[in-house]
């Protein structure tokens, strides 16, 4: 069993920084990979970022130089270090993570969102004005 907490959300003109942050419980050390989903209202949830156990990233293209995850294993805790907001970067923001991946998966197949999910956390709002 896993458990995420998000937190770290809020409101922040253009141009601004956010840090969310993913508090984990349960054996969350052994996932392949933990990654950040946002899901704005009346679109599809689409992967942000995503971490491998080994520590190879992977970005969607949109945020690619604004955004960097980060996990702290001593703490348990998984961020997303968010610079130069956007108001397209509105949404609701998601931790999750994923036990296993197959040969040729990585952390680019896991925010492509073709793969399910282990656990989720309940999420964390971002709201960017302009």
């Amino acid at each position: 069993q896993a458990q995420l907490v998000e937190s770290g959300g809020g409101s922040v003109q253009a141009g601004g920084s956010l840090r969310l942050s993913c508090l984990a419980s349960g054996k969350v050390a052994d996932s392949a990979s933990m990654a950040w989903f946002r899901q704005a209202p009346g679109k599809k949830r689409e992967g942000v970022a995503a971490r491998d156990i080994d520590g190879i990233t992977a970005y969607r293209d949109s945020v690619k130089g604004r955004f960097s995850i980060t996990k702290d294993d001593a703490k348990n805790t998984l961020y997303l270090q968010m610079n130069s907001l956007k108001p397209e970067d509105s949404a609701m923001y998601y931790c999750a993570g994923i036990w296993a991946l197959n040969d040729g998966e990585d952390a680019r197949t896991v925010i492509s969102g073709t793969l399910s999910m282990d656990y989720w956390g309940k999420g964390t709002l971002v709201t960017v004005s302009s």
